[in-house]
Parts: structure tokens; C-alpha cells; sequence
């Protein structure tokens, strides 16, 4: 896999997001509480909204423009909503946020 070092973890704010470009749009890179990052596109399923400026909570992002709840791990909506962010994958290593190039995961 080929992986693209972004920035160190603490670069990124605890129950923050950082945005870099894709090559098919912009990709949100989330950080937990627990020091988890997952990275997913920058767009609600539902409108588009920027899921980016949503409020993280657990491992889930809520959509600041209808609180669609967008699971981290796997871009799912939360029912009873319908759809999916594609997501990418991302780890972080020796304190350095790394996200993996075209690995876009289609949905379930």
C-alpha cells in the first residue's frame, strides 16, 4: 500500500478534522478521543454537507447541516438514514498521521 504521511497526530485537534485534497474531491482525516484516525470524503451522503465541520462523538461524525450520524470506521449512515462517505484508510504511526493513496472504499 502506499501510504502518504499528512501531519503529525497533534497536528490534527482531538475531536477535530483536517482536509487535504483527493484526487476525486477533498478527504476529511478525523481524530478520536482515543487517538484514532479515520479518513472519509469531505461529504455527507444526504446533501453534501462538509462532514468535516461536523461534532465528533465516540467514533461517529454528525452532519452540521441535517445531524445525519456518519460512522467513522465504515462512512455508514446511523439508521433509520440510508447511504454512505466513501472512506480511505488511515493509521497513525510513530506519532505521524498517514493515510493510504487510492483506497477509496465503496460502500456496502
Amino acid at each position: 500500500m502506499n501510504w502518504l504521511d499528512i501531519c503529525a497526530l497533534d497536528e490534527i485537534n482531538v475531536l477535530g478534522s483536517r482536509i487535504i485534497e483527493g484526487p476525486k474531491g477533498d478527504i476529511a482525516i478525523f481524530r478520536t478521543a482515543g487517538d484514532e484516525v479515520f479518513a472519509l470524503d469531505d461529504r455527507c451522503p444526504h446533501k453534501g454537507g462538509p462532514l468535516s465541520q461536523g461534532l465528533i462523538y465516540g467514533k461517529r461524525v454528525a452532519c452540521p447541516l441535517h445531524n445525519w450520524q456518519i460512522e467513522l470506521a465504515s462512512g455508514e449512515a446511523v439508521a433509520p438514514d440510508v447511504g454512505c462517505a466513501h472512506r480511505h484508510e488511515a493509521k497513525v504511526e510513530n506519532g505521524r498521521v498517514l493515510l493510504a493513496l487510492n483506497t477509496a472504499k465503496e460502500c456496502a
